[in-house]
Order: structure tokens, then sequence, then C-alpha cells
């Protein structure tokens, strides 16, 4: 696993972690962000050939 998957894999637990305290808390910004990062660490993981 290089170095690269590793960055995209923690940006999408980071993102559950928003998501779940942006709704535990009522709050909409966090979980917005949240849906984004995991998009961003998603297409990240996905292989940038097919692209």
């Amino acid at each position: 696993m290089t170095l690269k998957k590793v960055g995209y894999i923690i940006l999408i637990i980071i993102a559950l972690v928003m998501i779940y305290k942006g709704y535990e808390n009522g709050i909409m910004p966090p979980t917005l962000t949240g849906i984004g990062f995991i998009i961003i660490g998603l297409i990240g993981l996905s292989d940038a050939k097919k692209w």
C-alpha cells in the first residue's frame, strides 16, 4: 500500500467522523464537507488511469 492510498483512507476516516459529529450536533456544514471528503477519497483510491 502506498503512502498516497494511506492518505486517502485517512481522509475517508476523517470524513466519517465529520459526518457523525455534524449529524449528532445537528449542524450541516461538517456533514456536507464530510460527504465531499468521501467523494475525493474514493476518486483518489480509484485507478487514476481510468480518468
